[in-house]
């Protein structure tokens, strides 16, 4: 869907299955894929039951013991206006790095975010963290959209007037675009309906929030600016990429290419469409202050750095690892070290499990954190988001980095945990992941996310199968 060649390949397999691109998804497992997971087992582009993975033994073995606590993960979420001006899809067509710029399930992120809201209910979890890129631009109606589907809220995903307006309407004859009225598998409707308010369920339990690069900066990648904010608000798209345009393959340079395509005016050219002053761009100590106050919780400063119980025995610590100069790259400060060691010290014997938006080991003082956990003996894990990827490594201390993937890609997934009693006075921390259950929109949305050639299932984001169901031993130290 990036390119005219990636909806050949989608009009490949829908021929190759021999119906038309126009098969309803199938019927989701409930859940966790313990129990079922999904396959392709014919390669003909379209998901099928399949039988549940069990938990692969890592790091020792042994029988667990009692439970200890509950919870579970959602991360990259990106619930997105995808129909907003200051969206530039037409960069994807570019390569690396910006091949993230569009995707063809684009429109149907708040019914994902719902499916999976409801799947992870399924597990009764203790407590959620959202660990970062809870929407997709830092705009205040893409956050209050996820929010209202956290919270089980009234989500009304439209923005500017109603109906669809943007890229993918049928009567674009740009090929670049995957349009879900004209092109295989065809979805006639599926636009109009993604626009359609809903019911959310809302999540069960108390959740949690970490700031990612994507809730704070503009695509992730760029500070709001005043250029930028007049795009956002304003009634001109741009669809297509004006082929003076040669910005440079280092997403360092992210934000100098944003501004020289709005100084060289081609923000002017494009396609009229409603405005909308509720596309406006949230500064980033706005989004803390209202992630914290929807969950409860006290930031400390600027930066949303928190610690919680999730019951009495287990200490959580979030740590915001966002770099608000600009840029997907995590950050972990001198400061933010000496309070981390802080509320490890505080969290006595208590087991400690840490979240963050980035992952430790790709974040600027990263390893100054990870040595705090090596020294602190109840560490357990350090769970992150970011690379989209279901991902499980250990440290030499013993304890484990964890990553999950997005449900923006392939395989739009939650990850669950169980942490136990483990043997010798060490824990056991269980973890599987959780498929959304696949109704309506949110199925349409994960069969497209399977056959897009730049996503996940192509870059493996689903990882192996010790990267997914696992049981993770922690020594006593």
């Amino acid at each position: 869907m990036r390119a005219a060649g990636v909806i050949a390949a989608l009009a490949a397999l829908a021929v190759a299955g021999g119906c038309g691109g126009d098969t309803p998804p199938a019927a989701a497992p409930d859940g966790s894929t313990l129990r079922a997971t999904l396959v392709d087992r014919d390669g003909d582009g379209f998901l099928d039951r399949g039988p549940g993975a069990p938990l692969v033994d890592r790091g020792g073995r042994g029988a667990p013991g009692r439970t200890i606590a509950t919870f579970a993960q959602l991360t990259d979420t990106h619930v997105r206006d995808e129909e907003s001006p200051a969206r530039a899809p037409f960069l994807d067509r570019l390569g690396e790095p910006f091949t993230t710029a569009f995707r063809p399930q684009e429109a149907l992120s708040a019914q994902v975010l719902d499916a999976a809201v409801r799947a992870v209910n399924a597990e009764r979890p203790d407590a959620v963290v959202v660990t970062g890129d809870i929407v997709d631009s830092a705009q205040a109606n893409e956050l209050e959209l996820a929010l209202a589907v956290l919270d089980g809220r009234r989500a009304d995903p439209d923005s500017g007037a109603r109906g669809y307006a943007g890229v993918q309407a049928a009567d674009n004859p740009d090929p670049f675009y995957y349009r879900p009225g004209n092109d295989a598998p065809r979805h006639p409707g599926l636009l109009a309906a993604a626009q359609r308010p809903f019911a959310a369920a809302g999540l069960d339990a108390p959740w949690y929030a970490a700031v990612g690069n994507h809730d704070v900066l503009v695509q992730g990648e760029v500070p709001p600016t005043p250029d930028i904010e007049a795009v956002a608000t304003g009634d001109r798209l741009v669809t297509s990429l004006d082929p003076r345009l040669r910005p440079p393959a280092d997403e360092r340079l992210a934000p100098a290419v944003t501004q020289a395509v709005l100084d060289q005016g081609f923000a002017d050219a494009g396609e009229r469409v409603p405005a909308d002053a509720r596309r406006r761009h949230v500064p980033a100590d706005g989004v803390v202050a209202r992630l914290a106050a929807g969950t409860g919780v006290t930031p400390r400063g600027e930066r949303l750095d928190y610690a919680f119980d999730i019951g009495p025995r287990v200490r959580a610590i979030v740590l915001d690892t966002v770099r608000r100069a600009g840029g997907a790259r995590g950050v972990v400060s001198p400061e933010q070290v000496a309070w981390l060691q802080g509320q490890l010290r505080a969290a006595g014997e208590r087991r400690v499990v840490v979240f963050s938006h980035n992952p430790l080991d790709a974040s600027d003082g990263g390893e100054a954190a990870m040595a705090a956990l090596d020294a602190a003996p109840g560490v357990v894990a350090a769970v992150a988001g970011n690379r989209h990827r279901n991902s499980i490594d250990r440290r030499p201390a013993g304890w484990w980095l964890i990553g999950t993937s997005s449900l923006a890609d392939f395989p739009q997934q939650a990850r669950a945990f169980r942490l136990r009693e483990g043997p010798g006075g060490g824990a056991v921390l269980e973890t599987w992941m959780v498929d959304h259950d696949g109704r309506d929109l949110a199925g349409v949305s994960r069969e497209l996310a399977y056959l897009d050639a730049q996503g996940g299932r192509p870059q493996g984001y689903a990882g192996s199968a010790t990267d997914r169901n696992a049981r993770l031993y922690v020594p006593a130290r």
